[in-house]
């Protein structure tokens, strides 16, 4: 009789589970200079150059903070002339800014309000404690 041969398949990839891929995201995103950038390019593709006064950082560490961008995809960067120009790779990316947005502004709208509630409350005065009473005699 023949010799039994065993047919391999392929091992599964290794994939990260989605919720670690989202966090990996919102870690891209999580610097100040990075959401600056994602704001200014709401209007438009822009230079380094273009860029520097607007984010407020040297053009060094801008271009760090662009480079981690780009390495994640969010943007792309094209070349005309000498100039790199930089844009969003998905225009959805403002649509997130824009719900984070409407998220802060709910959770400072509730904070609003219950500063003016505090406000608002008087406070009578209360008797001294009996300990500090008995001091002063």
């Amino acid at each position: 009789m023949g010799a039994l041969t065993r047919v391999s398949r392929p091992e599964p990839a290794v994939t990260r589970p989605i919720y670690q891929v989202k966090a990996d995201f919102f870690k891209t995103l999580a610097h100040p200079a990075r959401i600056r950038v994602l704001e200014l390019l709401r209007d438009g593709e822009r230079s380094v150059g273009e860029l520097i006064p607007e984010v407020g950082l040297e053009a060094s560490h801008l271009s760090q903070q662009l480079g981690i961008l780009r390495r994640a995809n969010v943007l792309q960067a094209r070349k005309e002339g000498s100039t790199v120009r930089y844009s969003v790779t998905d225009p959805r990316i403002f649509e997130l800014l824009e719900v984070a947005k409407a998220i802060l502004t709910n959770t400072l709208t509730e904070t609003r309000q219950l500063l003016a509630e505090l406000e608002r409350l008087e406070f009578v005065d209360h008797p001294e404690p009996r300990a500090r009473r008995r001091a002063a005699h």
